[in-house]
């Protein structure tokens, strides 16, 4: 019996989010860091005429001073901004009006501490730079790169991608508009994978000793392109529980190997490195620690914490009053005009809507860090007073979103690649989150401080009998904290520190 083939038509229902144009520029300036902040505002100055910077020395006003005591806050949230009116008359009206971002004071910065006289602060390149510079050479489409950029400012310090592809895939379609698929993902990870140093992009420390191993057996030395590089492969890949508990016999008989392959492997295992991204910081001078701190947060002698946004080299910007002239121009002369005048009027009329949505964005993004990290402050204010890290208490995006009335996605962003320098070091402001754990008397603790008393009693077992996971969950629970085996090997792990008989000496 013949098929046919019947084409028809259904109508579906489905509800998408789109950013607007506008919104996309403000998700892209908050989440730069000043420095590449300062070199976007250049560009966008030289691209737009109507666009002009004034240093603030030069300017004859400045407005929106924003008080940073953190004593009496107020959080209402951020309203969102009306969007301008396709017209033109209507888009004149606003010209002249609401065309300046705002001027932070950055007058008082808190001194260094000793112990961080080293912290090295302007202009340098860093991890996340000589990634994108390697990015920069690459043969991929558009799409590609603004997958590879996000995947690099996902990357952890140590150059290892603990977000899964499903999430990644998820937050480019909300938040970047950019809809692409897991697999799409995966082949350009593939791309950052092959960057230097190798390792880069890992998902797990399986993976980037892998890669590592790979790398020598295709480009390495000639001495590491032999049998043993295999062998080296397959003990990773094949034999990994094994070889994290240092179950040296047990590999050898699985293997098959001499007593002289084994101590090869064993010295070859010893020049892999866990953490790339830490090895690629240590080659350009220390770079992952040479930042700009975005803010500046100063603790008096009577414990009040104030702040303020380190502006940088953040010019003043205004719309060009040669742009605004023509605008009067129109305004006088609406009815004689020429076709020829009104086109210029039109080409005027865009590059201004430009200028005003930028000089928006960048004032957007400046209130959006200040009642960021003021609610930061709020909560965590007696870190600040003290800098005692065991007084660091729970906080999640949620408990920041319900603070400032902003979108936890907008809250991730300002905290991404952004630092505060205190009167205690120079902090990355996600090292001011954690979560909690609830006592059974209700008194919630955070992770960081249970991490902390973990470690001090791991640091003062006897080396000769160091304690097993379950002796270490009974003198937890004997100290006040009262967490699960499970948990205890979770949070040793997190810490770097080896099971008991790897600590015995």
């Amino acid at each position: 019996m013949a098929q046919k083939l019947i084409q028809t038509q259904t109508q579906k229902l489905q509800q998408t989010q789109h950013l607007s144009a506008q919104q996309m520029l403000q998700v892209k300036l908050l989440e730069m860091p000043l420095t590449e902040l300062q070199e976007n505002i250049a560009m966008e100055a030289d691209d737009n005429p109507a666009l002009e910077t004034v240093s603030p020395e030069d300017s004859e006003e400045r407005q929106e001073e924003f008080s940073s005591e953190t004593d009496d806050m107020d959080f209402d949230g951020q309203n969102e901004h009306e969007e301008r009116a396709s017209a033109l008359d209507e888009a004149l009206e606003s010209i002249g009006r609401d065309d300046r971002m705002p001027d932070y004071d950055t007058s008082r910065r808190p001194a260094r501490n000793a112990d961080y006289e080293e912290m090295v602060y302007g202009d340098t390149v860093s991890f996340y730079d000589k990634l994108r510079e390697q990015a920069g050479e690459t043969d991929l489409t558009a799409s590609q790169r603004e997958v590879l950029d996000y995947l690099i400012g996902s990357l952890d310090d140590d150059g290892l991608l603990r977000k899964d592809l499903d999430t990644l895939c998820d937050e480019l379609a909300i938040y970047h508009n950019i809809n692409v698929s897991v697999s799409e993902i995966r082949d350009v990870l593939k791309v950052l994978q092959g960057f230097e140093p190798a390792g880069i992009g890992a998902r797990s420390l399986q993976e980037c000793l892998l890669l590592q191993i790979r790398r020598w057996k295709e480009d390495g030395p000639e001495h590491l392109r032999d049998r043993d590089t295999d062998l080296l492969e397959t003990l990773i890949r094949d034999h990994w529980d094994a070889f994290t508990k240092r179950h040296w016999d047990k590999i050898q008989t699985a293997m098959s190997l001499s007593d002289a392959q084994l101590d090869r492997l064993k010295a070859e295992i010893r020049r892999l490195n866990p953490k790339p991204g830490a090895s690629l910081g240590e080659t350009l001078g220390r770079s992952t620690q040479q930042i700009t701190p975005d803010f500046f947060v100063d603790t008096a002698e009577d414990g009040s914490v104030s702040f303020t946004v380190n502006r940088g080299d953040i010019p003043v910007l205004t719309v060009s009053p040669s742009f605004t002239e023509m605008i009067d121009t129109y305004r006088q002369n609406k009815e004689s005009m020429s076709r020829t005048q009104k086109e210029a009027l039109l080409y005027a009329k865009e590059k201004v809507e430009k200028a005003q949505g930028y000089i928006e964005a960048i004032r957007q993004r400046q209130h959006t860090l200040y009642v960021t990290m003021k609610a930061i402050i709020k909560w965590q204010k007696a870190f600040f007073q003290d800098g005692d890290e065991a007084d660091l208490k729970p906080m999640r995006l949620q408990d920041i979103e319900q603070m400032t009335g902003l979108d936890k996605s907008t809250i991730s962003r300002v905290c991404n690649i952004k630092y505060a320098q205190t009167k205690w070091g120079t902090f990355p402001l996600r090292f001011f989150f954690s979560s909690g754990y609830t006592k059974a008397d209700g008194e919630e603790l955070s992770t960081r401080k249970i991490k902390l008393a973990l470690k001090e009693i791991i640091s003062g077992e006897d080396a000769r009998r160091p304690l097993s996971d379950d002796a270490l969950a009974e003198r937890m629970k004997q100290a006040g904290y009262p967490i699960a085996r499970r948990t205890v090997a979770k949070y040793r792990e997190q810490m770097n520190i080896p099971v008991a008989r790897l600590r015995k000496k």
